[in-house]
């Protein structure tokens, strides 16, 4: 067989599994709330949140004073675009975006695999690995935001100033997407990238500052979060209960939060490792020295893990963006995050058993819920320090020692007189 037809081979099953484990995950969205399926509400925050969300935003105004919005201003137009499929009520406009935003996501990474030296196992990771969190990447606009940072890192081989706008596009509508570019080359190439995401972050800033009203309310509210149950605090509290620690679980900003003695300690702890990681990150970058077409995607994918591990919130749709940038690595040869996709994939399987299936037993903070958190988390742990040391060995290769030059003897008088008189 021809490279040509196994590469068609390739992409026709890799289009019908896209399409068999779509048609699952709508199923399973359609059956939201009921056994096996554990708890309910994973397609609760769409119709009633969002729906709610995009009535204020369309009266030209983003929902100030409200605790639940902690968004930057960007996921202001991502929200309000399910009124672009009239028809529709807002919960199918909204799904069918997503489906369609997936499918680009998937037809980008296989195009990109299809290129000379690279490879169609990213493709097939988002293909194959995103179902893995049922249907929660339908119900959660993360898939949207994933898509930013993934066009960024794939368009950096073919012009930064894109790279750069589609990072800035993502960073305004969920922060994360600006980490990208932390692997961006040296010289010209970070100067045009961080250029351009700074002038299409202010000119996209302006835009909705004149369009809506109160743009920076989100930064109030976003100071008042705490420890996510799900989070590696939060699994930590979680044995201390266990270990008569007086803390309860109460619904607070979105999300099941821990209340009572010493979370603003761990709070405060997770915050000194999120700057710790910054730091670790821009001490990676100033010694890196080597750079391979793969670098900017594996730097991307170990800051992301880094920040995510030390955050004060890990909800199990932070695996969506971990898993689209598994797979931009995995569409280089050069990648040295193979494994740390692997244990990615992992993570997600034992998220969707936190949330939704087992996730009264996370609540509750019973020994099954504190367990599984506990693999759960092990595992992005694990993949977080995997992922730096192989990103940090790959760009700062030790320094080859410089071998001693020949010593050359004299050569003795009475062999020279004996050569002369021969």
């Amino acid at each position: 067989m021809t490279p040509r037809k196994k590469s068609c081979k390739k992409l026709l099953t890799l289009a019908a599994t896209w399409s068999a484990t779509r048609a699952l995950m709508l199923w399973l969205l359609s059956q939201d709330g009921r056994t096996p399926l554990g708890v309910g509400g994973v397609a609760r925050e769409v119709h009633e949140l969002y729906a709610r969300w995009y009535g204020v935003l369309a009266t030209g105004t983003f929902p100030s004073g409200d605790r639940l919005w902690q968004y930057p201003p960007g996921a202001g137009p991502v929200l309000l675009s399910p009124g672009l499929l009239p028809g529709l009520t807002y919960f199918e406009a909204f799904v069918a975006l997503t489906l369609a935003t997936d499918l680009l996501v998937t037809v980008v990474l296989a195009r990109a695999g299809t290129r000379p030296g690279r490879s169609l196992r990213g493709a097939a990771l988002w293909t194959a690995a995103l179902p893995l969190l049922l249907h929660i990447p339908l119900a959660r606009y993360d898939v949207q935001v994933t898509a930013f940072a993934v066009v960024s890192l794939l368009a950096l081989s073919h012009s930064t100033r894109a790279c750069g706008a589609f990072a800035a596009l993502g960073a305004l509508v969920k922060v994360w997407p600006a980490l990208t570019l932390i692997g961006t080359p040296r010289g010209r190439t970070t100067k045009e990238a961080w250029t351009s995401a700074a002038v299409t972050a202010g000119v996209l800033l302006l835009t909705l500052a004149a369009l809506f009203r109160d743009p920076f309310d989100f930064l109030r509210q976003q100071s008042g979060r705490g420890v996510q149950i799900e989070s590696l605090g939060g699994t930590a509290l979680s044995f201390a209960h266990h270990a008569g620690w007086p803390g309860r679980v109460g619904y607070r900003y979105g999300a099941m939060e821990f209340t009572g003695p010493y979370v603003t300690s761990v709070a405060a702890v997770s915050l000194a490792l999120t700057v710790a990681a910054f730091g670790a990150l821009l001490l990676w970058r100033l010694r890196a020295r080597h750079w391979t077409p793969a670098t900017p995607y594996d730097a991307a994918l170990g800051a992301v893990l880094l920040f995510t591990v030390t955050s004060r919130v890990i909800s199990p749709q932070y695996l969506v963006w971990l898993i689209g940038l598994a797979a931009v690595c995995l569409t280089s040869r050069h990648t040295t995050q193979r494994p740390v996709a692997v244990l990615v994939a992992a993570a997600a399987a034992v998220s969707s058993l936190a949330y939704p299936v087992l996730y009264d037993d996370v609540v509750a903070c019973t020994w099954t819920g504190t367990l599984l958190m506990l693999v759960r988390n092990g595992l992005l742990v694990t993949a977080a320090g995997l992922s730096f040391r192989r990103l940090w060995r790959a760009a700062t290769p030790p320094a080859v020692p410089r071998e001693p030059l020949p010593t050359t003897r004299p050569v003795p008088h009475e062999t020279v007189s004996a050569v002369n008189t021969s």
